[in-house]
């Protein structure tokens, strides 16, 4: 029988990764591309990502009960961030997702972070995949702003350009669950 994280790895491979030459949000070409919406988003990889995700949290000491709140830049981490909140609903946890917008709002509460209040809570940053970090990023310092505590940055799928590096020069660890040869793409 394979593992949860052996499950979901299989996902990835047959639903996420799409061969073909492809741009990068980052204007970098690449040769595949890792659509983790399509494992996020369905039925039975969501709750694979939110427990195989929070397992891998836990490990490195930033499980429920020591972060209060998951989310990221929408929309790449929205889902994720779903799927961690209902991950430890499930095990007795509470844990908050919020959301960070690319601009706040111009009506309405016009806020730039959606969900509970962050200010004074200990919260991990998330992405489903990070090519530069810049998503990731601008997520770590809208939080910051808002008062949040950043212990980390989680992603499911790390591509080795450079988006690690980059986030810990903030003084934030990076984690993540699967790598390019994981995928077998290096």
């Amino acid at each position: 029988m394979p593992t949860p994280r052996d499950q979901l790895l299989a996902l990835i491979k047959d639903l996420a990764v799409v061969h073909g030459t492809v741009t990068l949000s980052s204007g970098r070409q690449a040769e595949y591309y890792v659509d983790l919406r399509r494992v996020t988003l369905h039925h039975a990889g969501a709750p694979l990502v939110g427990h195989v995700l929070l397992d891998r949290l836990e490990e490195v000491g930033l499980g429920a009960g020591e972060v209060d709140a998951v989310g990221g830049l929408t929309l790449g981490a929205d889902p994720v961030a779903d799927a961690l909140l209902h991950a430890a609903a499930s095990r007795g946890q509470g844990l908050d997702a919020f959301v960070v917008r690319k601009e706040a709002k111009a009506h309405g509460m016009q806020r730039r972070i959606e969900g509970p209040d962050i200010a004074g809570r200990k919260v991990v940053v998330l992405e489903d995949t990070s090519t530069t970090g810049g998503s990731p990023i601008t997520a770590v310092e809208a939080a910051r702003e808002a008062g949040a505590e950043v212990l980390g940055v989680a992603v499911i799928v790390d591509r080795a350009t450079g988006a690690q590096e980059k986030i810990e020069a903030l003084g934030v660890p990076y984690h993540y669950l699967y790598s390019l040869t994981d995928l077998g793409l290096a």
